[in-house]
């Protein structure tokens, strides 16, 4: 009743905003409430909670009695790029990247 999303290409600052508003909710209400959000990580985290319901239901658990006990964003790698500035330097450029884990129980 456990999925994971690696190495996600969005900061997990952002990403923490769309698993907030999911967390404690039913996996109805859930991606319901993720298909109406206008935020890039919705449909990635909308996917996770369906792989994390198919496994639940793959081990014969009754999908529409779940709830997500918890939704954890951590912090994955950071690739760093270089952006030309004047007079011949170079500026570092961030660009962080999710772990995602999410975890559903039973009402």
């Amino acid at each position: 009743m456990k999925a994971t999303l690696s190495n996600y290409g969005q900061s997990p600052r952002k990403t923490r905003l769309v698993t907030e508003l999911v967390k404690g909710k039913s996996v109805a209400e859930a991606l319901t409430a993720l298909k109406f959000l206008e935020k890039r990580a919705s449909d990635p985290i909308a996917k996770l909670i369906r792989s994390a319901l198919a496994n639940a239901e793959k081990q014969g658990e009754n999908g529409k009695a779940l709830f997500i006990k918890s939704i954890r964003v951590d912090k994955g790698l950071v690739r760093v790029t270089q952006m030309p500035r004047a007079f011949g330097r170079a500026t570092p450029l961030k660009h962080r990247m999710s772990h995602v884990r999410v975890e559903l129980g039973k009402k």
